[in-house]
């Protein structure tokens, strides 16, 4: 059986993935004086594909589930996890990836959209996950049931679920989003968006809450282009359009028409898109719009970098307009709306003088609405859905029409125990106030609060700032410490976890690639999840195209730093400590120097700069004094690194204005991607040179 890594290094999808054929090789060279393993576990979209269907490969394409055991991994004390950013696939992603997979001689079968028979539902089964994020640490375990199901109007009871495991002290509730409400308040702000001139631009997570926010998409195209849907219903329906997939989906399956037929629906799209207001745009040179795909526009960082540019997003014409920002969520999107108003009154934020905002995130065993996936469901009919008890006691229960969405969360004692206690711990190490993001007038936060109240007096509070603050006054609070340069930590559920990573990174760096979120996990080990890889497809479309990739590994350099400190910590391991130290440094004077991969061909990129972060880690290893052994082994490195700098970067130079051939989007050919990520030579054989030096 293989060695256990020391630290896990996911592979990933896209931009990540090609900076990773540079820099993964950097860390295993300089880390194997220390002892330590890097190894990796395969979390990308291809990967988690072909791991749910072994019985249909031939073994050389056989690979383990390697989410599986991640999942398995980070319910232990020696986890130690650095997760980048990876494709969390909606269903069209899913279809390029099963036809890329096919086209390379794969014998995974097509996604079944409406399974007709039990194999076909297998397969969806299977295919559904591989949906949404790859990795949040789900440490399942329970001891009393509950089932959730649908009574219909004459009587007759559908069960939706049924087991739903529950333990003492567990937060369980449920909501539900009502049909014809959403559908109304989409036409009251496509009227206004219109009447406004103003850009309409919908802002969903249909990749993370990957069963509710897909429908919702689907109503807001069905309702933009609802002449077109009463025009072609019926061939929609025969050709097997599925709005929740987009307009992108709509112009997929009209290619089988006859040509005339295509062209008229072609136009009369056309035609909706002049009638109504114009789109917020993801690619204007492309006409791909904010309706054309769902994962294109993904609240948390879309809604960040718009703020960040006034409130403004690409038009038809490829410039910056205002827009109108729909965020159907009623708990969160006020926050956005302060943001807004506070920007007003106060003006941008100076990235060189705020504060920072580090997150604590109620993550763990499935908490809140990202463990709701097989709890949502769409009302299949005028009734009523709810929980109930082993004793068929009923807990929680709605009345709801045909096409209403409805969701049980819950959220485990354990995990809110921690929760608290990690807020403590990061307040007491930081000397940074904490607050509780949770409104009492919102019946899961009203639980929820009662929870960190029993539970904060089992922690050392003294000295500490720790207040409890509904969502928007939370918001101003954060933001007026941050004006003044004062740094809040953010104690929130996990829906508002990701929508904070992503908006004060953007509004410092620009970019919340630059991210480093650090989870640590209940049973003692830590994964380390760099930023967000929302921009990734146009850095691969960039890199293809010219050579050039864009892609900032900062968040990476970042991660591994804090991977070493936990390692150090957890092993007595003084060697990894030094290491953690050196590379912070080398970050420090990559950031002084301005090393950061630049946007266009020219300019630095994401393997230069790896080139920069290798050289000043080998200078600091160098000039360290704590071990003599790393201090001989790394300073010929570093003159040598030092020396030949100019002619590294002419060999980077020259790979690049061509364009590269990778021999796959979703499953890279891993030579020609390290061909193409280390063109370098003279670069290759210094840093291969660490392990042999005496």
């Amino acid at each position: 059986m293989a060695e256990q890594p020391d630290i896990i290094y996911t592979k990933v999808d896209e931009a990540p993935e090609l900076a990773s054929a540079s820099f993964l090789p950097i860390i295993q060279t300089f880390t194997k004086p220390v002892g330590i393993h890097v190894g990796t576990k395969d979390i990308s979209l291809a990967g988690r594909i072909i791991a749910q269907f072994p019985d249909r490969l031939t073994k050389a394409q056989q690979q383990p589930d390697d989410l599986a055991l991640l999942g398995e991994l980070v319910e232990k004390p020696e986890a130690n996890v650095i997760k980048l950013p990876n494709i969390s696939a909606s269903i069209p992603q899913i279809k390029a990836a099963i036809a890329e997979l096919q086209s390379k001689g794969y014998a995974v079968p097509d996604y079944p959209e409406d399974p007709q028979n039990e194999p076909e539902k297998d397969i969806k089964a299977r295919y559904d996950r591989v949906k949404g994020s790859a990795v949040n640490p789900v440490l399942r375990q329970g001891n009393s049931d509950r089932s959730i199901e649908f009574v219909s109007e004459d009587g007759s009871i559908t069960v939706l679920k049924a087991n739903n495991p529950l333990q003492q002290g567990d937060v369980a509730d449920a909501t539900m989003m009502s049909r014809s409400a959403l559908r109304q308040f989409l036409q009251e702000q496509i009227a206004d968006a219109k009447q406004r001139g103003i850009l309409l631009s919908l802002h969903l997570k249909a990749t993370m809450m990957k069963v509710s926010d897909p429908v919702i998409f689907g109503h807001a195209v069905t309702v933009y282009f609802a002449d077109l849907f009463e025009k072609y219903g019926q061939v929609f329906h025969d050709i097997g359009v599925d709005p929740d997939n987009g307009v992108g989906d709509i112009l997929a399956k009209i290619q089988k028409l006859a040509t005339a037929q295509k062209e008229a629906i072609e136009a009369d799209i056309q035609a909706g898109l002049q009638n109504g207001p114009d789109l917020a745009m993801v690619d204007s040179a492309r006409g791909i719009t904010n309706l054309h795909v769902p994962s294109d526009i993904i609240v948390d960082a879309s809604m960040a970098a718009a703020l960040r540019i006034g409130g403004k997003m690409w038009g038809p014409d490829g410039g910056e307009y205002d827009m109108k920002a729909i965020i159907p969520d009623r708990c969160y999107a006020g926050i956005y709306q302060a943001v807004i108003d506070f920007c007003r009154e106060h003006g941008e934020f100076n990235p060189a003088t705020m504060g920072t905002v580090p997150n604590v995130g109620l993550m763990a065993q499935a908490a809140e609405e990202y463990g709701s996936h097989d709890q949502t469901f769409t009302a299949p009919g005028k009734g009523v859905i709810r929980v109930l008890d082993g004793a068929g006691q009923g807990l929680l229960q709605h009345a709801v029409e045909e096409g209403d969405l409805w969701r049980m969360c819950q959220t485990t004692d354990i995990a809110i125990r921690d929760w608290v206690k990690l807020a403590v711990t990061r307040a007491r190490i930081s000397s940074m106030p904490v607050v509780f993001w949770l409104d009492a007038q919102r019946a899961h936060d009203a639980q929820v609060i009662q929870k960190v109240q029993r539970y904060l007096p089992d922690h050392d509070t003294e000295g500490l700032d720790i207040q409890i603050m509904e969502p928007v006054e939370a918001m101003k609070h954060t933001l007026q410490r941050a004006k003044q340069g004062l740094d809040t930590i953010s104690a929130t559920g996990n829906v508002l976890r990701d929508y904070l990573t992503d908006l004060f990174p953007i509004f410092e760096l620009g970019t919340s690639a630059k991210m480093l979120s650090i989870v640590p996990l209940i049973n003692g080990g830590a994964m380390f999840e760099t930023g967000a890889g929302g921009t990734a497809p146009r850095h691969v479309q960039q890199f293809v195209k010219e050579g050039h990739l864009r892609w900032d590994s900062l968040g990476e350099f970042m991660s591994l730093a804090e991977s070493f400190a936990h390692l150090s910590r957890t092993t007595g391991n003084k060697k990894t400590q030094i290491l953690a130290d050196t590379l912070d440094r080398a970050t420090g004077k990559l950031m002084q120097n301005r090393k950061s991969p630049g946007r266009v061909l020219g300019q630095l990129d994401n393997a230069g700069s790896h080139v920069y972060e290798a050289l000043y880690w080998a200078q600091e290893l160098a000039a360290q004094n704590d071990d003599q052994d790393l201090k001989r082994r790394f300073a010929p490195v570093a003159q040598e690194l030092e020396a030949k700098l100019d002619v590294i970067l002419q060999e980077l130079s020259a790979a690049k204005g061509k364009a590269m051939d990778l021999g796959g989007y979703y499953r890279p050919d891993p030579e020609k991607m390290q061909a193409a990520m280390r063109p370098s030579a003279t670069f290759n054989k210094i840093v291969d040179s660490v392990n042999r030096v005496a």
